[in-house]
């Protein structure tokens, strides 16, 4: 095997380790449990480590002894649990489980939790890896990154899932590597404008239809895609061209596949004793038992360890409010109340608000996103103001309001006119990021294109409309690959985007439009500048129902360009609209959603200079004919 494997650090699961273990405050537990490559007496090898606390042994099998069942007895080395061997010869690249003799004598073969790679699905077991130092060459991202306050910089994500986004011809592996994908992905999302690529399905899952939620190895990159080098190749490539990288992380729940964490030493142990708290009817999955302060440190681990040895810039979490709420998603007598008989979990909370202090303390500029649909309160406030700690939070509202809305009639749309707005009734709760995420283009949803009103010409004018006002909103921004070309089909992970549809001038269109309004927004700090509060958002009109138009202004209350929206959701031209304006001055049209080039009708607006005649509350106004289904934007 190539390189010579040299005296590493202490392997031994020390004191300190068990009071940091049993405090829940283990933050770099996977250097000691799991599988590394070390050199013992002279003799290289591997020492092994597990905690299975209920066991009446445990074994060490895999290609290195010929999945012995007997040769490699480990040795408990601790109360806690900690099953520790050294085998000499293991080499990088050797596979092997764990033999678990549970307390009534069954043989349980288990993956490593710890594992930093898997084999590839639908074999099960773990792959010893090399710790090799990564060549970075992204040190002046991070210290830009460590320097920023985020919430004032632009957030525009491409959300992505490998697996579906492009594929090759290789009947074998038709997937793109980690290597491929990276060169591919880094120019497109650069081309776009996009500041940040969130990744679906990174830590390894048993299921390709999971998407990626159903994790069974917490520290390994999918080897669907390559090796844990591959994929820092990846992030490394996205950090070169200006991109940052968020993952999708799974703190809520695991799969009960026979070689993950259910059961895992035959009883429960990252899952609660009752089955009220750990089963979840939902996914039919385990939840996890964050009462117990080792699986916090396994989850607080497992959050540092992709920042810290892959250098991701951020984590959003999944499936929040089924952490926080005990009976998220259970009937009545399903689901155990908390000790004052409410439906809260205040050990996942306070979990969650450790990890936040933790990610902020040691790697500050890295993202912690919250995918939160309850009402919860202060998700994204500072600890010490008895907040969660998240830097942002998925408005699910927004995108429920937005979506509906943008699939009703003219006179629905008359009727619902305040669906719209509403959530900016709202927008000072939290630090939000409006999502349009694979969530909404799957399960018989529809496209996004598919998901607007009227004709086919009339549907892509309403995209270029909604995603109009997708940018213009308070908050941040995230748009799930496929929808920046209007996507005709709704997404499936077991085929790719419909790339060819770019060869279509409406879908071209789109794509060139959605290209404009990441460039925008990445030029103009009143878009992302003060996204809470009403600093930087005033209405100009909210209340034309009957014509259903919207206009509003955004600033950054630092002397820089504000920025005019327009929006008619209308199929009728308004040929005497008037809007009224703050300022003196020259208003210049910086979009219009209606020209050509983007596969609109072709309407011409111009230049406007305002009327000294009040409107809408301001001392001016800008009169002209407004397109219908038009978004304008102006500059001023």
């Amino acid at each position: 095997m190539p390189g010579k494997i040299t005296e590493s650090r202490n392997l031994q699961f020390t004191t300190t380790d068990q009071e940091l273990f049993s405090r829940g405050e283990h933050d770099t537990l996977y250097r000691k449990l799991g599988a590394h490559l070390t050199v013992q007496n002279g003799q290289e090898g591997a020492m092994f480590a597990v905690w299975a606390p209920h066991a009446q042994k445990v074994h060490v099998t895999g290609s290195f002894n010929e999945w012995s069942t007997e040769r490699h007895a480990m040795r408990r080395m601790n109360p806690a649990g900690i099953w520790q061997l050294f085998i000499p010869g293991v080499c990088p690249g050797d596979s092997y489980q764990f033999l678990v003799t549970a307390p009534d004598g069954r043989i349980l073969k288990k993956s490593d939790p710890f594992a930093m790679q898997a084999q590839l699905r639908p074999r099960t077991a773990s792959v010893v890896t090399k710790q090799e130092a990564y060549p970075w060459s992204d040190q002046e991202w991070i210290k830009k990154r460590e320097t920023q306050n985020i919430q004032k910089e632009p957030l525009a994500i491409y959300e992505c899932h490998i697996g579906s986004w492009k594929r090759n011809d290789d009947p074998g592996n038709s997937f793109y590597d980690y290597r491929t994908f990276a060169d591919e992905i880094a120019a497109y999302v650069k081309k776009m404008h996009y500041t940040h690529v969130e990744l679906m399905g990174i830590a390894e899952h048993p299921l390709d239809e999971s998407w990626g939620y159903q994790v069974t190895g917490y520290y390994a990159p999918t080897s669907r895609y390559g090796t844990p080098e591959d994929f820092k190749y990846l992030v490394n490539t996205l950090h070169e061209n200006g991109i940052g990288v968020i993952l999708d992380w799974v703190p809520a729940h695991f799969p009960k596949d026979a070689h993950g964490l259910a059961d895992f030493d035959g009883l429960p142990l990252f899952e609660h004793p009752n089955p009220k708290r750990s089963e979840h009817p939902h996914w039919g999955t385990r939840m996890f038992y964050y009462d117990m302060h080792e699986i916090q440190s396994f989850m607080l681990a497992n959050a540092l360890y992709w920042i810290r040895e892959f250098h991701v810039d951020g984590l959003r979490v999944d499936a929040v409010a089924s952490m926080l709420y005990l009976d998220f998603g259970k009937e009545s007598g399903s689901w155990l109340p908390n000790a004052d008989g409410g439906n809260q979990n205040p050990a996942a909370a306070l979990f969650l608000q450790k990890v936040n202090a933790q990610v902020k303390k040691q790697f500050p500029g890295v993202w912690m996103i919250a995918e939160d649909s309850s009402l919860w309160p202060q998700v994204t406030a500072l600890q010490e103001e008895g907040g969660l700690g998240f830097l942002g939070k998925w408005n699910l509202g927004w995108m429920h309001d937005f979506c509906a809305y943008m699939g009703k009639d003219q006179q629905s749309r008359r009727k619902d006119h305040y669906d719209l707005t509403f959530a900016m009734s709202y927008h000072e709760k939290e630090h939000y990021i409006l999502p349009l995420s694979h969530d909404e283009v799957v399960h018989g949803k529809g496209s996004m294109l598919r998901k607007m009103e009227g004709c086919r010409v009339d549907q892509y004018a309403n995209l270029r409309l909604g995603y109009t006002y997708l940018f213009g909103h308070s908050g941040k921004k995230l748009l799930f690959m496929g929808q920046d070309f209007a996507q005709e089909r709704e997404w499936s992970p077991d085929r790719p985007l419909d790339w060819e549809l770019l060869e279509n001038e409406y879908h071209k269109g789109i794509q060139e439009y959605v290209k404009e309004l990441l460039a925008l927004y990445g030029s103009h700090p009143c878009l992302y500048r003060i996204d809470k509060g009403w600093d930087g958002f005033f209405w100009v009109n909210a209340d034309d129902t009957q014509r259903g138009t919207y206009s509003f202004i955004r600033t950054a209350q630092d002397g820089s360009k504000k920025l005019l929206f327009i929006l008619n959701m209308s199929s009728e031209e308004i040929k005497d609209y008037a809007v009224g304006v703050p300022e003196n001055r020259r208003y210049a049209l910086y979009l219009n959603s209606q020209e050509k080039r983007f596969g609109g009708s072709g309407a011409a607006v111009s230049d406007q200079m305002p009327h000294k005649k009040a409107c809408d509350g301001f001392p001016y106004r800008l009169e002209f004919a407004l397109p219908a289904y038009a978004a304008l934007v102006f500059g001023f």
